[in-house]
């Protein structure tokens, strides 16, 4: 029995920023443009492809008989026109599914997620401050999961971690809010799965997932900020997704805003992330009512929607130190757009104009950038560690190229 060929990566390829190659390079370009048009239009025949790439009809039946052999896009319906050849058309393959996994402190989310960006299942794990007792909690959830899609095509484990993981040691290096240091947690999960594991820190797998479905095609420049326990940031800066030496690039989180401020599970004081962190709000809000039990931060929403004047003036606060800082980012990335990830998006009535003020307020020249929610809340990070998988590796040359 042959076995399974494993579907190349889907490369994400901006349509509006093309130029001729050299014939050494064009394969390779061509293919990510076709598979990029049908995902972003399909189902679609292989003359709609022709037309809208400008590649030769051979080139383009060329191409789709090897996304075919390796499983990304499959035929479908054939189509109904009133005259001339029945073409059939294509669309990505809704049986390639990945695994994600979104990492928190306190528990994880276990997902399966089809070629689209779809969830089809999720399951919660709590978890521990012991890694390798957590991970079999993980593993196990995974192996659940599994099963009960046996049928489908799994090509790989993404996991959207709280800190960074460093691609040359393939390990967590800097995770303040998990303790797991030192513990090969991709290791482990491969071991017991079998199965291919990438990792990386949230922010920049959520940007990773905004490449890669669409969201950002034209833009050049956008930082990506996840707001939960913590903050973290992801950077796609000139057509560059910048990860740093040790894959550190982007911790705006742990940048000081208030060196006699409070102190932050880094070690340091006054962080970005401990005025601006789901934590900081719940914080705000304590103090503001001392008696109160403890809550999450999704019942802190709760209570503002229901008229808590507390509640609303935690949430205030919250928005306003996340806007403040972003200052660092504006002055020293200039990005065109950034992005807002986690479940602040799901109140933005409330954090968008006053976030958007400060971002306006901060700019030193020129526009402001734009300012805008995913709107995928927790799903957000799912997807981003579907990404990982489908989307191995993010590299992308200062021009895409056709011939």
């Amino acid at each position: 029995m042959q076995p399974r060929q494993h579907p190349k990566p889907i490369r994400h390829v901006d349509l509006t920023d093309v130029q001729l190659a050299s014939s050494e390079t064009a394969r390779g370009i061509n293919r990510n443009i076709v598979l990029e048009l049908i995902r972003a239009n399909q189902p679609l025949s292989r003359a709609d492809i022709s037309r809208r790439s400008g590649l030769q009809r051979s080139t383009v039946s060329q191409i789709v008989e090897q996304l075919i052999r390796e499983n990304w896009v499959r035929e479908g319906a054939v189509a109904s026109l009133a005259r001339g050849r029945h073409p059939t058309l294509l669309g990505l393959n809704e049986d390639l599914m990945v695994i994600a996994v979104d990492i928190h402190p306190k528990q994880a989310t276990v997902a399966m997620v089809d070629l689209n960006g779809r969830l089809l299942s999720r399951s919660l794990v709590p978890l521990s401050s012991i890694p390798a007792a957590s991970t079999r909690l993980i593993t196990n959830c995974i192996q659940r999961m599994r099963d009960a899609f046996s049928s489908k095509s799994i090509e790989g484990i993404g996991v959207s971690l709280p800190g960074r993981f460093d691609p040359g040691s393939q390990r967590l290096i800097f995770a303040p809010n998990l303790h797991w240091l030192d513990f090969d947690l991709k290791g482990a999960i491969e071991k017991k799965t079998g199965l291919p594991v990438s990792m990386e820190n949230a922010a920049t797998a959520c940007l990773l997932a905004e490449l890669l479905f669409g969201r950002l095609n034209g833009i050049r420049d956008a930082v990506l900020v996840t707001v939960s326990e913590g903050i973290g940031t992801g950077v796609f800066a000139n057509g560059q997704v910048i990860t740093g030496n040790h894959g550190l690039a982007g911790e705006f989180g742990h940048i000081s805003l208030d060196p006699s401020g409070i102190a932050c599970a880094c070690g340091r004081k006054g962080c970005w992330e401990t005025f601006a962190s789901c934590r900081a709000a719940l914080r705000y809000y304590k103090e503001l009512q001392p008696k109160a039990q403890a809550i999450a931060f999704h019942e802190l929403l709760n209570k503002a929607e229901e008229g808590d004047e507390s509640a609303i003036a935690a949430l205030a606060k919250q928005a306003f130190h996340i806007g403040r800082g972003l200052g660092p980012i504006i002055a020293g990335l200039s990005p065109s757009v950034i992005l807002i990830a986690g479940d602040v998006t799901s109140a933005w009535h409330r954090f968008g104009p006053i976030i958007e003020k400060e971002a306006a307020e901060l700019a030193l020249a020129g526009s402001p950038p734009r300012v805008l929610p995913t709107h995928d809340g927790e799903l957000a990070r799912l997807r981003g560690a579907a990404a990982l998988v489908f989307q191995r590796r993010f590299v992308r040359e200062p021009s895409q190229s056709i011939i």
